[in-house]
């Protein structure tokens, strides 16, 4: 008989990796050293300086969470498995686990002469996250795993976006090589173009 849930395990593991990468990116907001705080306007100054790394903290975290979102999507729709579609998730959680380390990166030097390789690790990490995509819908359309027809045709669509995706942000990264603070910025335009995207669809 064939199993109801399918990837009931399969979103469990999803799940945790998420939820764990997003509480890995606040590692690294820290509280001001007290010595060094001689009044509020000390205060505010070395608040200031931590922005970049508040900044690159909220970017990951949308990123990681509207990832969460359009792959529970995703599971929805795909009530069967198969050994390629496991794979494909497994390389999208590579990608989610190792976000934090580019993002402590972007923190750190996005606003510094040394911004380049931070950024463009950060993209390139992006684009991976797109291949991943690709990878996703195309195993589930071959392997015949979508619920309905009205599942496949998301899928497809899905398969697109991914595509945008990796032209997108492989741009990118080899763009930040030389505006390392220009493409920080459409980095986060682009995932706030996403986020209202993803506010205006429909999730299962």
């Amino acid at each position: 008989m064939q199993d109801p849930n399918a990837n009931a395990r399969l979103e469990a593991l999803c799940d945790a990796v998420f939820a764990i990468a997003m509480t890995l990116l606040v590692i690294d907001l820290r509280v001001p050293d007290p010595a060094s705080i001689h009044g509020a306007a000390d205060l505010w100054a070395a608040l200031r300086n931590d922005a970049p790394t508040l900044g690159a903290f909220l970017l990951s975290f949308t990123i990681i969470f509207i990832t969460w979102v359009n792959h529970h999507a995703v599971i929805r729709s795909v009530p069967r498995t198969s050994a390629r579609f496991l794979f494909a998730n497994g390389f999208l959680l590579l990608t989610i686990a190792f976000i934090p380390f580019p993002t402590a990166l972007l923190g750190q030097f996005v606003l510094s002469d040394r911004a380049a390789p931070a950024v463009v690790l950060y993209n390139s990490v992006l684009a991976a996250q797109a291949v991943a995509w690709i990878l996703i819908t195309r195993s589930a359309l071959h392997d015949g795993l979508a619920r309905d027809a009205e599942a496949q045709a998301t899928l497809r669509r899905n398969e697109k976006s991914g595509y945008g995706a990796l032209a997108l942000y492989a741009l990118l990264a080899i763009a930040a090589a030389w505006l390392p603070t220009v493409v920080a910025i459409l980095t986060t335009a682009t995932w706030i173009i996403w986020l209202v995207i993803s506010l205006r669809a429909k999730h299962a």
